[in-house]
């Protein structure tokens, strides 16, 4: 989905949030702009290509190499010998196939073999642990609920047992695979349960809300965020990419809502704890719920605000600004666990659907925010960015009579202290520069140095000899008389 922004504000087409491939549902980034239903249909198509290429290919090394084996046979016996090793190891390669694709298969084309469910009944560790207050309450609700359903009640019951049993088995599946499975589990039950059981569209909707809410609290701790896959990482990064945005204001981003209304300040932070609050919830509906919630109070924040009805180009900047100052804790993990597991129909269409749509490219839009997003220029957006600076507050003079003094003093202290790093920053790169020029004085004083040195080589002499005796050369003056020693008279 391609976004825009102008300088009237961040606009996104309503066409761009609906299916690629025109079927009117609403679209999903995570299945590459096409909705449940036909995403499925582009994967299956996809998986059964790849299948098909696979089996030729299987075929084609088959007759490979079974002409190979028949040109290299030299004697009747090797070849006997031989070919009995080469079928039992081309009997292998066929079971190993077939048991690959049917592997593949299982995922999506049935519950579980009977082999299957025949171990699953046995008795495990995880099936049998101790089960949290939580699933108690949810499996008591889930049977009282259908007993209202008698005998179609019962058999919803049994299949959604053999369902949780089987994916106890496949869980060294990938996660891609469990959804798969989760999805053809839904679609087959409303099926079973609109034409068996005479089930109303209505009351069907609220038998998929039950099953959904059952089995997604059982199967939690398995399939949201599993160590398999990189949501964790993606959390940790957008996560990192909304800090280091804080400073965005609602202006950048041409929100139209008014937070020094009292209301409005309510419906924002109603908003920010509505998409928190998402994270603790375990059942894809209820993390919907909350995304609904949250959107509705952002309407109303912007009704207050223009007096007026809010437009799909008021809501997606205000969305984004609510996730901006919320950060929610593990976002991206949300948003694929919904994905993967959620009753597709709700992520079809309705208001649900809708809001989480919206939600989706809001973190799109985040993740791709630039300077030209914010009309801002790149050198201003590198400095915010990096932490450098911030834009500047709101000044004194126009505040309200009646704003608060605390926020008052609360912005004049954050520009003051915008200033100090501002000069801060000037002081240091001052310092730094200073550094430089004395280390490059000081190396070119040494090279002006080194230079005349060897321009002008110094010659240093050795030291003159001491004075001695005439003889000291005379190895012979040993037998020299002594000198004459003057004569004093006396008198």
């Amino acid at each position: 989905m391609s976004l825009k922004s102008e300088r009237r504000g961040i606009h996104v087409d309503q066409s761009e949030l609906l299916c690629k491939k025109g079927c009117g549902y609403y679209g999903n980034p995570a299945w590459q702009g096409f909705c449940s239903k036909c995403w499925r249909e582009e994967y299956h198509k996809a998986r059964q290509k790849q299948i098909q290429e696979d089996w030729e290919l299987a075929e084609r090394l088959q007759r490979e190499e079974e002409e190979a084996f028949a040109s290299s046979q030299s004697s009747q016996g090797a070849q006997s010998l031989t070919f009995s090793k080469f079928e039992e190891k081309k009997t292998n390669e066929k079971t190993r196939k077939v048991t690959t694709v049917k592997k593949f298969f299982s995922a999506s084309s049935r519950v579980g073999s009977k082999k299957e469910i025949q171990e699953a009944k046995a008795p495990s560790p995880s099936i049998n642990r101790q089960t949290s207050i939580e699933t108690d309450r949810v499996s008591k609700e889930f049977i009282e609920f259908l007993k209202t359903f008698h005998k179609t009640g019962q058999e919803i019951y049994k299949q959604t047992k053999l369902f949780l049993e089987a994916m106890h088995f496949k869980r060294d599946l990938s996660i891609e695979e469990q959804s798969e499975c989760t999805q053809d589990f839904y679609q087959n039950v409303a099926e079973r349960v609109q034409t068996r059981g005479k089930v109303p569209p209505e009351r069907v909707e609220k038998i998929m809300d039950q099953i959904e809410k059952y089995i997604m609290t059982r199967l939690y701790k398995y399939v949201f965020c599993p160590e398999t896959t990189d949501d964790e990482k993606k959390d940790l990064a957008i996560q990192k990419r909304i800090r280091a945005l804080h400073w965005v204001t609602p202006q950048m981003l041409c929100v139209p809502v008014n937070e020094e209304i009292p209301e409005v300040s309510d419906m924002v932070v109603k908003a920010i704890t509505d998409i928190i609050e998402m994270d603790s919830k375990r059942v894809p509906r209820d993390k919907l719920a909350c995304i609904t919630k949250c959107s509705k109070h952002i309407f109303n924040a912007i009704k207050i605000t223009k007096n007026e009805p809010a437009s799909a180009d008021d809501f997606l900047p205000t969305l984004i600004y609510i996730v901006l100052k919320g950060n929610p804790p593990r976002l991206q993990s949300n948003i694929q666990y919904i994905t993967r597991f959620c009753n597709p129909s709700r992520l079809m269409t309705g208001e649900d659907g809708y809001y989480f749509t919206n939600l989706c490219c809001a973190v799109a839009f985040i993740e791709k925010l630039d300077a030209q997003s914010l009309n801002l220029s790149q050198e201003d957006f590198d400095r915010y960015m990096s932490g450098q600076t911030s834009p500047r507050k709101q000044e004194s003079e126009n505040w309200s009579p009646d704003a608060c003094l605390g926020v008052k003093q609360m912005y004049k202290n954050l520009d003051l202290l915008s200033q100090l790093n501002e000069r801060q920053e000037r002081i240091m790169n001052e310092a730094k520069k200073l550094e430089k020029d004395l280390i490059d004085w000081t190396d070119g004083i040494a090279k002006e140095v080194q230079d005349i040195v060897e321009k002008y080589p110094l010659e240093i002499k050795p030291p003159n000899q001491s004075l001695v005796a005439i003889d000291s050369e005379n190895v012979e003056n040993d037998k020299l008389p002594p000198p004459l020693q003057p004569q004093v008279y006396a008198g």
